[in-house]
């Protein structure tokens, strides 16, 4: 079973403090709907390019842009295929971020799927050896589990993972660290193991409110010092799992992961406070008038523009009837999912299920719509 060894230190514990300080701010931004979608897009693309490069990818952050839209690079053919398979699999990741329940096991097989052939298709473990090199001198990094022993491993992870996530015994920002650290270390598949292990991080942070509203990417610390990433990823007195490695303290890589995220989140927040400042006073007083879950409907809205009770009701994944209660404490008494509050306005009333617009004054806030 899998049972980390790490220790929270003095270090750790302020970069949490910073994680968390950055995320309430975030929060309660005032960011609208369009503004929200390009720094999102943004993040997006920046996490593509990083993680491949990571991996050793040639295209540029421009070219990146390029391959997503249907560029052709000759020559670099395998590059231009790895960028949009990886950001199909971050969409992937985003679907599985806004679902409820566990973080399931063959979920990941599927990302690994899209990750290296673009189909959602569960991948097999490998059923061989592999050895991580140094690329100048040969000589092994690391030397993984048997083949034989990963699927027990990568079951003890999951499990491990879901039964922390529930139990919030750790900071969130610590169990994503020790996931990461772990599905490196077992290195369940010939390739793509790193940028799995990146997005399996993504998706614990985003499932447990850590998300920012997609508009970070962990990423960009990463690739600052590559060297660095490797060396805290490099745990233990031997590159054989089964000789200390296993049983390493990992209280490095978590500091290492800690101290990534408190400056992901630092440098998003400024970006975000900067991006709302934009935005004009008016509209920023205006959206500090709507609670998290009205500003959450804002994203249904900008991609509709018109909904019906049911399609908010599967958005916020609620109940139908606790849907149209809540909606009703938006408005006056009696008022009908808000209407009289000035928030939503009745839609095409032909139809056999009433439909909502946001009211005129929001609709700035989320954009046109389709």
């Amino acid at each position: 079973m899998f049972a980390p060894v790490f220790h929270l230190t003095p270090t750790i514990a302020k970069s949490l403090m910073v994680i968390e300080a950055a995320r309430t701010a975030i929060e309660v931004l005032p960011i609208d709907i369009p503004m929200l979608a390009t720094l999102r897009q943004t993040a997006r693309l920046l996490a593509t390019h990083l993680s491949t490069r990571i991996e050793g990818n040639r295209l540029t952050q421009t070219e990146v842009q390029d391959a997503l839209t249907g560029a052709h690079f000759p020559g670099r053919e395998r590059d231009a295929a790895e960028v949009r398979t990886y950001y199909r699999a971050l969409e992937a990741i985003d679907e599985l971020a806004a679902t409820l329940g566990r973080i399931n096991e063959t979920d990941l097989k599927r990302i690994h799927g899209l990750v290296m052939t673009g189909r959602r298709n569960p991948t097999r473990y490998r059923d061989g050896q592999n050895v991580i090199r140094d690329a100048r001198s040969g000589g092994i990094i690391t030397l993984p589990p048997e083949a034989a022993d990963v699927p027990t491993l990568m079951r003890d992870l999951f499990a491990w993972i879901n039964r922390e996530m529930q139990q919030n015994h750790l900071p969130v920002p610590v169990i994503a660290a020790l996931a990461h650290y772990q599905y490196a270390t077992i290195h369940p598949y010939y390739d793509g193991n790193g940028r799995t292990a990146r997005l399996l991080t993504n998706l614990i942070l985003h499932k447990s409110g850590y998300g920012l509203k997609g508009i970070y990417s962990l990423e960009e610390y990463y690739a600052q010092d590559l060297q660095f990433y490797y060396a805290a990823l490099a745990t233990g007195p031997s590159h054989n799992y089964y000789f200390g490695r296993v049983e390493a303290d990992v209280t490095d890589f978590v500091l290492y992961f800690c101290a990534g995220m408190a400056s992901a989140f630092t440098t998003v927040r400024a970006r975000a406070t900067e991006a709302s400042r934009r935005r004009g006073p008016d509209l920023a007083a205006l959206l500090r008038q709507l609670d998290p879950r009205q500003r959450r409907l804002l994203e249904l809205f900008h991609d509709k523009g018109t909904v019906t009770a049911a399609e908010i009701a599967d958005f916020l994944h609620l109940a139908h009837r606790t849907v149209v209660a809540l909606h009703r404490t938006w408005g006056a008494p009696g008022a009908h999912l808000g209407v009289a509050a000035g928030f939503l306005s009745a839609g095409d009333p032909s139809r056999k299920n009433r439909s909502y617009r946001l009211a005129e004054r929001y609709e700035g806030a989320a954009g046109e719509g389709r």
